[in-house]
């Protein structure tokens, strides 16, 4: 079946993949990189990531470059949620050759630091506050750009923002996850009255409360309900960070 079939009359290029991971740390929204360690970008800050092998699929070479670069365990990371976000294939975007990428992207609570010093082409691996991360080593700003828009939109439509809240939560800590993750500040009334119309979103915790920081009565708390989807979607207000 392979009769005629000349696999030298093709450019050889190499496929890698790249990770943009986030959490929620201190009311900022961090996203996982790395510091190379080796050229080109060599000292540079870049997301976690290298090159596919012949006999692994994509996402198997995402796991274990993420394990490998960021010390976090086989464990932990064999557990993660990945999305594929999109392949990346621009001719000149990685100077050593012709490389085409395959981005995945997660967001998830509670994840720990990374190893002080990284594997692989990594010197060491850092959460870093979105907002302060400036030059990214290859194309990774815009990877790092479309992955933030995604788990925006992510945010709209699945009930994901509860798991960075504790087990039993205000809707003011809830409102805060989407207004980190959105970069952006959410009318409470508003946010208030669309969480509680969505079926199965949350759960009032009876005869729960908690002070809060300003004056009035005690918080209502509550917890996950059972949906895993938001009908309808809680969309982003016109002109937030995406």
């Amino acid at each position: 079946m392979t009769a005629g079939y000349d696999p030298h009359a093709f450019e050889p290029f190499a496929v890698t993949v790249d990770l943009a991971v986030f959490t929620v740390r201190a009311g900022a929204l961090h996203v996982l990189l790395i510091r190379r360690g080796r050229q080109p970008y060599a000292g540079a800050w870049a997301l976690p990531g290298g090159f596919v092998l012949p006999r692994e699929s994509a996402e198997t070479a995402a796991r274990r470059e993420l394990a490998e670069e960021t010390g976090l365990s086989e464990q932990l990371v064999a557990a993660l949620h990945l999305e594929q976000l999109r392949t990346y294939s621009e001719p000149d975007r990685d100077p050593r050759m012709r490389v085409v990428s395959v981005a995945f992207t997660a967001l998830v609570p509670d994840l720990p630091e990374p190893a002080a010093e990284g594997g692989g082409d990594a010197a060491h691996a850092r959460w870093l506050a979105v907002e302060d991360v400036s030059e990214l080593a290859f194309d990774h700003a815009v990877i790092l750009a479309d992955a933030r828009e995604r788990i925006g939109a992510k945010l709209e439509y699945t009930c994901l923002a509860t798991g960075f809240c504790p087990p039993e939560f205000t809707l003011g800590e809830l409102q805060s996850v989407y207004e980190t993750v959105w970069s952006t500040t959410l009318d409470r009334p508003n946010f208030r009255r669309k969480v509680l119309a969505t079926p199965g979103f949350v759960e009032a915790v009876p005869g729960a409360a908690r002070l809060t920081g300003g004056r009035g009565k005690p918080a209502a708390l509550y917890r996950p309900g059972p949906a895993t989807s938001l009908h309808p979607p809680l969309l982003r207000p016109e002109g937030s960070t995406r």
